[in-house]
């Protein structure tokens, strides 16, 4: 146990050294919240300063005047129409008063205008008739008095309809997870999960295998086999870059969620959405599980490999199911099935679960006993997986010089090497 410690507390210490880890795992994510910090507070000072706008530009009715040659105006309605509209004899007494500022501008409603139902409206070169203005006054003015005064009538014909919508729609379910919210930015986040958990996979477990592979040339890993068991090697290499991956992970759902407390006003996220705990946890799982088993297959490669440049050139073929899942993650919740045939069983497989399972999780609610199954699978498989590996540790397979073929992987995973 002491060795396997030893070997954790390396790897831990020699990958938080390294200055590219500590940028993908911890600055990237900081210079994102940061953006977005200064994106809310650009943004908030910018409304405030709309709604100080705003109020400074609220419209307000000015006094016009009217002269009625149809004979049709007998009443002005009570409210803005008679505080705000001026009866005039003739233009001429109206083209005084607009001269004098009395009024803003006037209207001529013309002897024929039942006929036709025009009104004239005249004002000074430096006003206009906006869309925001008060013509309505005299438009309700005039309806009020073909109505014979009848208010009640009036408003009536101006609101005719009471509109009640009945949805014959079937009711929406409930629970139907992020993806189904009324923003485009969840409608991605499952398609974002698969893409962080691929991500994250290949970087870590790479990286795992450069650590092998490097010890196996400079055969310093020959030196640790005269101390230590090929088990007690692993667990403490699995377990040490496992943490720092983890904090990778955390790192990266970390900023997602501040991004998102932040995203109530920078994006735009429906009124109290949260993000549930309940995938933060089955994320560490999945991703803790996931690990073991590529970071030993990776350890496998670089056990049988001679060179780097081999190993390097066996990982596409060793990591083809994660990035199998990685594509059913992004196309199926665009696809809108996310809990269809393919997903669901790839969500099960091993080696396709830790993404496709975080992307049904995000997507939607997935029962618990599927949950249960593909945990149950992954722990098998790390199992068998991390004992099989083990065994590839011995000096046939470090001294022989015999070039990577993937026979020779598979038999060896199989124990028949």
């Amino acid at each position: 146990m002491n060795k396997t410690l030893l070997v954790l507390r390396y790897e831990l210490v020699t990958t938080l050294r390294r200055r590219s880890f500590l940028l993908m795992a911890f600055g990237i994510p900081l210079l994102a919240i940061l953006i977005f910090a200064g994106v809310t507070i650009v943004k908030g000072n910018s409304a405030d300063s709309n709604d100080a706008t705003s109020e400074t530009e609220t419209y307000e009715l000015e006094v016009e005047g009217y002269v009625d040659q149809s004979g049709l105006v007998s009443v002005l309605p009570q409210g803005d129409a008679s505080d705000y509209l001026v009866a005039y004899a003739d233009e001429e007494q109206a083209q005084q008063s607009l001269a004098s500022g009395e009024i803003a501008a006037y209207y001529i409603v013309p002897e024929d205008f039942v006929e036709t139902g025009k009104v004239f409206y005249v004002y000074p070169d430096t006003t206009s008739l906006t869309s925001d203005g008060q013509e309505w006054l005299i438009l309700w003015t005039l309806l009020v008095n073909l109505l014979d005064g009848d208010t009640e009538l009036a408003d009536r014909i101006w609101n005719p309809m009471d509109l009640e919508v009945t949805n014959l729609a079937p009711e929406p379910q409930q629970d139907r997870g992020l993806g189904y919210q009324s923003n485009s930015l969840i409608r991605y986040f499952p398609s974002a999960m698969a893409a962080l958990f691929f991500t994250i996979f290949m970087t870590s477990s790479t990286h795992f295998l450069g650590n092998v592979s490097s010890e196996k040339e400079n055969q310093t890993i020959e030196i640790l086999m005269l101390s230590i068991t090929p088990q007690q090697m692993l667990a403490g290499k699995i377990i040490g870059l496992g943490i720092t991956g983890l904090l990778q992970v955390i790192a990266w759902l970390g900023a997602i969620f501040i991004l998102m407390s932040l995203g109530g006003q920078t994006l735009n996220l429906p009124e109290g959405f949260t993000f549930p705990a309940s995938i933060l946890a089955w994320g560490l799982v999945f991703f803790l599980l996931g690990f073991a088993v590529y970071a030993s297959l990776m350890a496998g490669v670089g056990a049988l490999a001679s060179k780097l440049k081999e190993a390097n050139q066996a990982v596409f073929v060793v990591m083809s199911p994660l990035f199998a899942g990685y594509m059913v993650g992004i196309l199926a919740p665009l696809a809108g099935a996310p809990h269809a045939v393919l997903p669901t069983a790839l969500s099960l497989f091993p080696l396709t679960a830790p993404i496709v399972m975080m992307m049904r999780l995000t997507e939607g609610s997935v029962p618990l006993w599927q949950l249960l199954l593909s945990t149950g699978l992954m722990l098998v498989t790390v199992y068998i997986i991390v004992h099989a590996v083990a065994a590839m540790f011995h000096a046939q397979n470090l001294l022989s010089g015999q070039p990577f073929s993937f026979k020779r992987f598979a038999n060896a995973l199989l124990g028949r090497a």
